[in-house]
């Protein structure tokens, strides 16, 4: 009997052997390099990122007219599923190249840029939170003014990753005000800021932010005074780009549940694995109760947070509005990842604290996924809002 979703109803031939190349690549080209270079901090290679490349993911779900491959939010959730069992921050490199611009290009850019795309060559990175604007997106305080035929751009940016190594940046600023209070969110406008590689944008500076995790690339502060962008950044209408990020919510939030299933996929095989290894009591840890019990739980939930995902993937792809289910999945597998994660350090013990394997990376890992993308707190007010309305707190 399968463990992993290939005996589901949303399976199909083409998706099994999406899903098998995928694995085979992370376990031949990702895990080894992730072992090596997360202990030491270490950015992920270009050789790598050609490899991804290479293989069509940063284009899964660009139109084949573009060169990509077509697919859904199904595959996409699929591979990058295969790609966080190897590190995370490869599953998330993905979305550099798929989301952001597919469906924010004006079509006479479409077949400018997004061949860019794929082949790896135009990777984005997006700065939306600030200081005090993470979870309250209608806080935003960074402004864009025109200014002739530009636009300049000034404010600071927070938890912006791969700012540097990206070639263009997905910004969101201010641009007007709204006359409601109550509606703050209007009055945003969305921007591809664009950018050397290896590089900040000109008149803006930036910090690195210590992290604890998501390692393999670095991630910023950043503070814009005066960046200039022709008028050409603006993506979609001006004063709409909230409703521009929305429309990309679903997808992202889908994206993180399989980045979290990854990741404690990752922390049950291994977890598996040194159970039948390590011996304790003349036999192996794996044929105590305690042990298999955990591993049973483990296994269970996993699989429960697969198939919310694949059913909130199906529901993407079919065009019917999901928000409410998609803020379950991300809340659900990101809550199951941490707790998976976890138990699969404890069965390793004292092992599992160290670097020397990888179910530390999982768990810290597993960490941030309660975090970005919307903190759990704000996908259960998602949810019950949904559910009864919105509420007074």
């Amino acid at each position: 009997m399968s463990h992993d979703g290939t005996g589901t109803g949303y399976m199909t031939d083409e998706r099994r052997m999406i899903r098998d190349v995928a694995r085979d690549f992370t376990m031949k080209e990702v895990l080894p390099v992730a072992n090596e270079l997360d202990p030491v901090k270490g950015e992920i290679p270009l050789d790598l990122r050609q490899k991804m490349a290479d293989m069509g993911y940063f284009g899964i779900t660009v139109p084949e007219e573009y060169g990509g491959m077509g697919l859904g939010c199904f595959e996409y959730c699929q591979i990058a599923e295969e790609l966080a069992r190897g590190w995370m921050s490869v599953a998330s490199l993905i979305a550099r190249g798929n989301s952001f611009l597919t469906g924010s290009l004006p079509e006479d850019k479409k077949s400018e840029l997004l061949p860019q795309v794929v082949r790896g060559e135009l990777l984005g990175a997006m700065a939306m939170s600030e200081p005090n604007a993470g979870s309250d997106v209608a806080n935003i305080s960074c402004r864009a003014v025109r200014d002739g035929g530009e636009w300049v751009i000034t404010g600071n940016k927070y938890w912006c990753t791969f700012a540097d190594g990206s070639d263009y940046i997905f910004l969101i600023a201010r641009t007007g005000t709204a006359d409601d209070p109550t509606k703050r969110h209007r009055g945003l406008s969305a921007f591809m800021v664009e950018k050397p590689r290896g590089e900040l944008p000109t008149n803006c500076q930036g910090a690195v932010i210590p992290k604890i995790g998501y390692h393999g690339w670095t991630t910023w502060e950043l503070a814009f005074d005066g960046c200039r962008v022709p008028h050409t950044a603006l993506l979609g209408e001006e004063g709409k780009g909230f409703y521009l990020v929305a429309q990309f919510l679903e997808v992202a939030r889908a994206h993180t549940a399989a980045r979290s299933i990854g990741l404690a996929r990752g922390a049950l095989e291994d977890a598996m694995a040194y159970a039948q290894e390590r011996v304790q009591f003349g036999r192996p840890i794996a044929d105590f109760q305690a042990i298999r019990f955990k591993i049973a739980t483990m296994a269970t939930e996993i699989e429960a947070a697969r198939q919310l995902m694949y059913h909130v993937c199906n529901e993407i792809d079919s065009g019917r509005r999901c928000d409410v289910e998609a803020s379950m999945v991300k809340l659900f597998a990101s809550e199951m990842s941490e707790r998976v994660t976890s138990e699969g350090l404890q069965i390793l013990a004292g092992a599992g604290y160290t670097t020397d394997h990888a179910v530390e990376r999982y768990w810290r890992d597993a960490r941030l996924t309660k975090i970005f993308e919307g903190t759990s707190e704000i996908q259960q007010r998602i949810i019950s809002d949904g559910l009864m309305g919105r509420g007074g707190s």
